[in-house]
């Protein structure tokens, strides 16, 4: 039983997620501290207000801290900026540089006997030699099709 529990520890999702927990968690404390400590007066200092934590207002004796939502809120954003443009956008743009390219020729179709790209206008195979139908380009096909439907 100590063997499996061994084995459950080390595994590499098991890891990963823990050393992305912790780096979760020590960068909310940055980013908490940088709303709490320059962004928050930032802002104060153009609305007037020295500090969103000391904002409340009461009902019926209950205390209700708004600002702190507020500075809650303001981390949030930050950290979906952050996350937004330091991780997922770059991300994005490797992804689409290394990914193949899907477009398909709409100049060529397979051959229905030996399944090779061959031009659309072709009568016949150039691998098989197969007589084939000559296809109208794909382009004009789309166009017919939309004209029949107007």
């Amino acid at each position: 039983m100590l063997k499996e529990f061994r084995q459950f520890i080390l595994r590499g999702n098991l890891v990963d997620l823990a050393v992305a927990v912790v780096i979760g968690t020590a960068f909310t404390a940055l980013i908490t501290s940088l709303v709490k400590n320059i962004i928050t007066p930032l802002i104060a200092a153009i609305a007037g207000k020295p500090d969103f934590s000391g904002l409340v207002f009461t009902i019926n004796g209950s205390e209700f801290s708004y600002g702190d939502f507020i500075n809650a809120l303001l981390s949030f954003l930050i950290i979906a900026a952050v996350v937004f443009f330091l991780i997922i956008k770059p991300v994005n743009v490797l992804m689409e540089r290394f990914q193949p390219d899907t477009a398909t020729d709409v100049t060529t179709r397979p051959c229905p006997e030996c399944l090779s790209d061959i031009p659309r206008l072709a009568s016949r195979c150039a691998f098989c030699t197969a007589r084939v139908d000559p296809q109208a380009p794909a382009s004009v096909v789309a166009n017919d099709a939309g004209a029949d439907s107007v």
